[in-house]
């Protein structure tokens, strides 16, 4: 997978079309990313110690890698990864603007 941790990130396709996050988790078996504030689902939580009330909780669901495309920190453009290899170090490459992501 080509996106990891840390990187912004923009949906390009599903109900959150548009909008921009930062990656807090990548799970590469399910090729999917955990984006906060995003794909967000309801879910009904029994009364228990930490909620004695109980209720509907809003909890992000993990998002198919496959609906965002990375954005350049330095051009600021959604954009593709290139890589390089330097001296048997492999780097990430913005294709737009060639600078190391």
């Amino acid at each position: 997978m080509r996106i990891i941790k840390g990187d912004k990130v923009r949906i390009i396709s599903g109900k959150n079309k548009g909008k921009e996050g930062m990656v807090e988790k990548v799970y590469k078996g399910q090729n999917s990313l955990l984006i906060p504030g995003i794909n967000l689902y309801k879910k009904h939580i029994r009364k228990n110690e930490k909620m004695p009330q109980g209720g509907v909780v809003e909890i992000p669901r993990p998002l198919a890698s496959n609906k965002v495309v990375l954005i350049c920190s330095k051009c600021n453009s959604a954009t593709r990864v290139e890589y390089k290899v330097d001296n048997k170090r492999k780097t990430r490459v913005c294709k737009k603007c060639k600078s190391t992501l």
